[in-house]
């Protein structure tokens, strides 16, 4: 147990100063799973940052004004040049990490949702990343590099198969 003020004072020695709080940040952005179907196959776009190469899904935060959803078809048109309609909400995850030079801890919240493939190409995906592809759900799973993100797909692919297997069952993953 510490000594008590009064204790420290008689004793001469330097009172004890609690460390100053960290300041905390809350942020929260939307994205989302963007698969579709070719040859009764599903596919998976990924976005990749290279050196080493990086895979994880698209997601970025909202504009003035906008929804979740206004911002997860943005963030994904913009970072994987993909057109895509939203389908259903897969979840959310949360994290933190810390800002430099300040030392901010920032709480953020990232709401995904899964979305169909409606036109666009990767190749007009924007600078942030430097490559987008598609892949089976086996090489997405592998390839991902959060394990939080893994889980989201993880959702995403259930989902999808649930979906096919209602229309016309005939998609593999």
């Amino acid at each position: 147990m510490g000594l008590s003020y009064t204790q420290q004072l008689d004793k001469g020695e330097k009172l004890s100063q609690k460390e100053p709080r960290k300041r905390v940040h809350r942020a929260v952005s939307a994205g989302g799973v963007v698969y579709r179907v070719v040859g009764g196959r599903v596919e998976t776009a990924l976005c990749g940052r290279s050196d080493p190469i990086r895979w994880s899904l698209p997601k970025g935060t909202p504009d003035q004004g906008e929804s979740l959803e206004q911002t997860a078809l943005r963030e994904v048109r913009e970072e994987t040049g993909l057109v895509t309609d939203i389908e259903a909400p897969i979840g959310n995850i949360n994290y933190w990490f810390v800002i430099p030079p300040e030392g901010t801890h920032c709480n953020k919240t990232v709401h995904f949702y899964l979305m169909a493939h409606k036109g666009g190409s990767t190749s007009d995906h924007d600078p942030e990343f430097d490559q987008v592809q598609w892949f089976d759900p086996e090489t997405t799973l592998k390839s991902l590099v959060y394990a939080n993100e893994v889980k989201v797909m993880e959702q995403a692919l259930t989902m999808i198969e649930e979906k096919l297997a209602g229309s016309n069952g005939t998609a593999a993953r």
